[in-house]
């Protein structure tokens, strides 16, 4: 049986016991102190698993973070003030990871704006909804947030550049933004094609069937 039609057939207290279970499982299974997880601070034998073409040792077994988020999380922590100013800082954050989300949402010092064109994709159980915005018209004035967070989103947009330029124009003079994206090291430019149009070309062409460019 799938793991979804399993987790949606259960009641609720069923499925956080079935959650509690597998995670107790999973915690034993990788039992050791050879990797630490900065966001979380769980310590494992090794990540777990992940990705359309699997990588091993990425995964968070806890919280669920992968690479990505542990780079993120220390850049946050050691070269920005987000989590140290002393004033309100405003946030706006594109396609909200859930491991972020519940970090930002319930810190006093961020004003948070999650927000993705699907808001109903984010089944989150905190404050703050996530709102629909569509990043190549982003509903908020110039110059309104101090940090913009935009990760692995770009590479779904086909005029990216429109969206850099409104992501540019609704961040403050003196606000900073991280936009990231897959890379393929062995290009020395951008590759796009838009007569590919396919699932299955897409995904031959830019590593996944929901990319526009690699």
């Amino acid at each position: 049986m799938k793991k979804e039609l399993l987790e949606n057939m259960l009641p609720k207290f069923l499925l956080n016991w079935y959650r509690n279970y597998q995670m107790k499982k999973i915690l034993q299974l990788y039992q050791g102190e050879n990797v630490v997880c900065p966001i979380c601070n769980s310590k494992f034998k090794e990540f777990g698993t992940f990705g359309l073409v699997p990588r091993k040792n990425v995964k968070c077994h806890k919280c669920g973070s992968l690479e990505r988020h542990r780079l993120l999380w220390k850049y946050f922590n050691e070269r920005t003030d987000l989590f140290k100013a002393n004033k309100k800082i405003r946030l706006l954050h594109f396609a909200p990871e859930k491991i972020f989300y519940d970090i930002f949402s319930t810190n006093q010092n961020i004003e948070y704006f999650p927000c993705d064109l699907l808001p109903e994709r984010y089944a989150y159980e905190g404050n703050v909804k996530v709102k629909k915005a569509d990043i190549t018209n982003i509903p908020f004035e110039e110059n309104y947030f101090d940090v913009i967070i935009c990760s692995h989103v770009l590479e779904h947009i086909p005029d990216d550049a429109l969206a850099m330029s409104e992501l540019y124009r609704v961040l403050k003079k003196e606000g900073w933004a991280i936009l990231q994206v897959p890379i393929d090291y062995n290009r020395e430019t951008t590759f796009e094609d838009f007569s590919i149009t396919t699932p299955k070309g897409r995904e031959k062409a830019f590593g996944q069937n929901d990319h526009v460019r690699m």
